[in-house]
């Protein structure tokens, strides 16, 4: 099967520092892959640089089989033209830890706008699209609502209907219960946890929720220095980690003093 996300040799810095050093990491389709790690630790930047938001120095990024950041021209590769990275981030939905929703629309108009505009979907088609998904977050009732009469779990799960209306490809998450009141994540953590067995979907997920990476992922990928340290299934990962440096952070963001040492 043909990865649907690939990075080849990629780097990308911030004036003199280097956050990811010849990057290079794949995403097969269907696949829930999580990247958890310290703080700058490159791990959001990889999201920033599929949804387009930041670019790269070095490298060549893949997408379904097309380069990102880059155009073909014949044997060569160039730098994308905003056509190009428009029509690209059809393929990629994110949901951000702040939600980012439009407070002068309406939690339906949120959900159907970038249908509309985007993918030129009829009103009628993008509102039945979205009166399903919100069915889906528990959200019908909002769809008249405006963001600031709703809570934090509930901006979030609009936030989620509004990234799977676009039918990404791909749809990435940045810490989504970063922002949220502890009651609420829960909630939110079952929404996704669901419509990722329901649909099927490639997920990327930046999260510190360690019970809830151990539920959804397929693959934990430790990430430190701008590069994975360490990688495989949950369980593999949660309990017998071979490094050391990943010992020391599932100790600290778990409190736990049993995370088994790898065996020698």
């Amino acid at each position: 099967m043909k990865p649907i996300v690939t990075f080849e040799h990629v780097t990308k810095r911030f004036g003199d520092t280097v956050v990811l050093n010849d990057f290079d990491f794949q995403i097969t389709p269907g696949e829930r892959v999580v990247l958890m790690g310290p703080s700058g630790s490159g791990k959001s930047t990889v999201l920033r640089i599929l949804m387009t938001l930041e670019d790269i120095q070095a490298g060549v990024v893949h997408v379904d089989g097309e380069p990102l950041w880059h155009e073909k021209h014949g044997d060569e590769l160039k730098p994308a033209g905003e056509k190009h990275l428009r029509r690209m981030r059809g393929n990629v939905g994110m949901l951000f830890q702040h939600f980012n929703l439009f407070p002068n629309m309406t939690v339906l108009r949120n959900i159907i706008e970038a249908p509309m505009r985007v993918l030129k979907l009829p009103r009628d088609e993008a509102t039945r699209r979205a009166d399903e998904l919100l069915e889906r977050v528990g959200l019908v009732d909002k769809r008249e609502a405006y963001p600031n009469s709703l809570s934090g779990g509930q901006k979030q799960r609009v936030a989620i209907a509004r990234a799977m209306a676009m039918r990404p490809k791909l749809l990435l998450f940045d810490e989504p219960t970063s922002a949220l009141d502890p009651e609420m994540v829960g909630d939110v953590l079952q929404v996704i946890k669901d419509l990722a067995h329901e649909h099927d979907l490639t997920m990327l997920i930046v999260t510190h929720e360690m019970g809830f990476a151990r539920d959804v992922a397929d693959r934990v990928c430790f990430f430190c220095d701008g590069r994975i340290l360490e990688q495989g299934p949950p369980g593999e990962i949660f309990t017998r980690p071979r490094e050391e440096r990943t010992r020391q952070f599932l100790r600290m963001v778990l409190q736990d003093d049993s995370v088994v040492p790898a065996q020698v």
